[in-house]
């Protein structure tokens, strides 16, 4: 069921290096700089309570509790004193705290609203082909979990990493001032602790990148699988699936587990460094007391400072990996963005309407190695009723994909009233372009907003009430009681095909276009809402040019011509009573159809089984 695809970031990671990655990311914190720097100030508020705490500890121990000089009453008022500047220091450094996480919190939140904002914004100027190769689960899985394991970075990592160089950096200045001998040794443990990081980072980042990888794989197979759940169950295909997804699944689960093997080894690593660091302070600063070259308050306090300094080391390194998952997700999310669409150049015309005039010149197109049209040449008149016939892959939605720019010929030219199609705006000449395809898509709104869907401001309601009679959709309505304000559920769940085809060309209708085109639009639907259908459609198609792509042929004879598709070339074109007296492709077509018409109307005969 699963299938490889022609374009993924997967193929492009590690490209990006750390040094670009942080001036891309630059770019989107740049705006929020007075945020960042107030946070910065509010840590170094935050630094100076933690870090004043064991100083205060030690003038406790050494001035009062271990100064019998001082009489016992001094000592005790003393102790009082320290203690309430304790509490103070505490509650000023809780709220320094609490304001920092908050303005953090808004600041991530902003830049991850601005960067999945963009990467949509991106995702929605790629070409057809991208979204035709590439699977919807991974596009999914940039706009939310890469983006939003990038939140933390965000929000904890990088202003805290300042707080917490500051810190050490703090911190063996004053080991410094309380003992000398003792923080030297200090020092020579942070080249050590320095090592082991960098050996950690790259390792991580190949883990998290395997890990989001991994997910955006299981992503796309469920998005697969859960859009053709009757496919599946239909072809018994149960058993295999489930294979493929426990091998997906599996294959997650060896990744995460190779990252919580990675945490697993170097944060007990670190932390019997810090033990090791206890024990020796522990044995040399006794020595030290006990020879009288130090206090007993500087002990205490080197003790609480040194815990203070593997802390941050400890915090860093658990951020460091942070930082490392979030550089994996940028960089599939940047590859994202840099991958440069293959849409078509859109010209900058525009005319009050399209008269409908279409002109194929020599038009050559391929989707890969086969082509799609050869040499085509076709003349489409204002306001003529064109249908195209042909077996599947004859050319004839490849017409209408170049007729609204969803690709460029490789060779030759189209002409719309005149004017080569590249020309006109994009945008412009699409919405001068009704489709209404055998797949409808409905937004999960009322009827009114699937309507209405695409159209800025407020449409006056004998607009909409016009096109309802014209696209023949109030018997459905008088049978609604919400009537337009009913939902049409998730993807129009809630209406039956002929109605949700009614309710699209009703949509088509509300923008007036100079050229209609119907892609086997009664295909699926009864008899009473395809006499429905067709009448609309006849309405619709009066005045305005009609391009009909059909498979039954037989709801085509009313068409001023018929165009006969086969591999890519016109084979031919004519009335429909023209092409049926030549036997030819159309004649063979229209025979082929009224045979399998009779065999699905025959009845089955009493003898026929299941089996047989």
């Amino acid at each position: 069921m699963h299938k490889s695809y022609g374009f993924f970031e997967e193929d492009e990671l590690g490209r990006l290096g750390d040094v670009v990655l942080w001036r891309r990311l630059g770019r989107y914190i740049r705006p929020h700089a007075a945020g960042v720097m107030a946070a910065v100030l509010l840590s170094l508020m935050v630094i100076a309570t933690t870090l004043a705490l064991p100083y205060l500890v030690r003038l406790a121990i050494d001035l009062y509790i271990t100064n019998t000089a001082l009489p016992t009453a001094a000592r005790l008022q003393g102790l009082t004193r320290l203690a309430l500047l304790f509490a103070v220091l505490l509650a000023a450094g809780f709220l320094a705290n609490f304001r920092q996480v908050t303005i953090l919190e808004q600041t991530g939140q902003s830049i991850m609203h601005r960067l999945r904002r963009h990467l949509f914004d991106r995702l929605l100027a790629q070409e057809q082909a991208f979204f035709d190769t590439t699977p919807a689960g991974k596009l999914v899985t940039r706009l939310t979990n890469d983006v939003q394991n990038m939140h933390e970075m965000f929000t904890s990592v990088i202003v805290t990493l300042f707080n917490d160089c500051l810190q050490m950096t703090a911190i063996l200045a004053i080991l410094y001032t309380l003992d000398r001998p003792l923080a030297l040794f200090m020092t020579a443990l942070v080249p050590v602790t320095a090592i082991l990081t960098w050996l950690f980072s790259i390792k991580a980042r190949d883990a998290f990148r395997d890990i989001r990888t991994r997910i955006a794989a299981v992503n796309a197979f469920l998005q697969e699988i859960f859009g053709a759940v009757y496919l599946v169950q239909g072809f018994g295909q149960v058993r295999a699936v489930l294979d493929d997804f426990r091998g997906k699944n599996r294959a997650c689960r060896v990744s995460a587990m190779r990252q919580v093997t990675l945490f697993g080894f170097f944060l007990p690593l670190l932390e019997m460094l810090g033990s090791i660091a206890v024990v020796i302070i522990i044995e040399q600063g006794g020595q030290r007391v006990l020879s009288g070259e130090m206090t007993i308050g500087s002990l205490a306090a080197f003790l609480f400072y040194m815990r203070l300094f593997f802390k941050p080391v400890k915090e860093m390194s658990q951020k460091y990996s942070i930082v490392q998952s979030a550089l994996a997700s940028a960089e599939r999310i940047f590859e994202l963005i840099d991958r440069a669409p293959r849409r078509p150049a859109g010209g900058h015309l525009t005319v009050p309407k399209l008269r409908g005039a279409i002109e194929f010149r020599d038009v050559c197109f391929s989707y890969g190695d086969a082509p799609a049209l050869d040499h085509l040449s076709l003349a489409i008149g204002e306001e003529q009723r064109i249908a195209l016939v042909g077996a599947t892959g004859s050319g004839k939605t490849t017409l209408v994909n170049l007729l609204e720019r969803l690709y460029d010929p490789d060779s030759g030219e189209i002409l719309v009233d005149g004017r080569p199609i590249a020309m006109y705006d994009t945008r412009w000449l699409r919405g001068q372009i009704g489709l209404v395809m055998q797949d409808i898509y409905l937004v999960s709104g009322t009827i009114r907003e699937n309507i209405c869907f695409g159209l800025d401001g407020e449409l006056p309601a004998a607009d909409i009430e016009t096109v309802v009679r014209a696209a023949r959709l109030e018997p459905l309505l008088a049978n609604l009681p919400q009537g337009m304000e009913t939902p049409v559920g998730d993807g129009g769940r809630e209406l039956s095909t002929g109605e949700k085809q009614l309710l699209a060309l009703a949509r088509v209708l509300l923008r007036d276009p100079g050229l209609l085109i119907l892609d086997e639009a009664t295909a699926g639907i009864d008899p009473v809402t395809e006499s429905l259908l067709t009448a609309a459609m006849d309405e619709a198609m009066s005045g305005r040019t009609a391009i009909i792509i059909a498979h039954r042929l037989t709801t085509i004879r009313r068409a001023d011509r018929i165009v006969v598709l086969d591999r890519g070339m016109i084979a031919e074109q004519g009335t429909f009573a023209e092409l049926a007296a030549r036997r030819g492709l159309f004649a063979r077509l229209l025979k082929e159809e009224r045979v399998f018409e009779d065999l699905s109307c025959k009845p089955a005969t009493p003898s026929a089984s299941p089996r047989s």
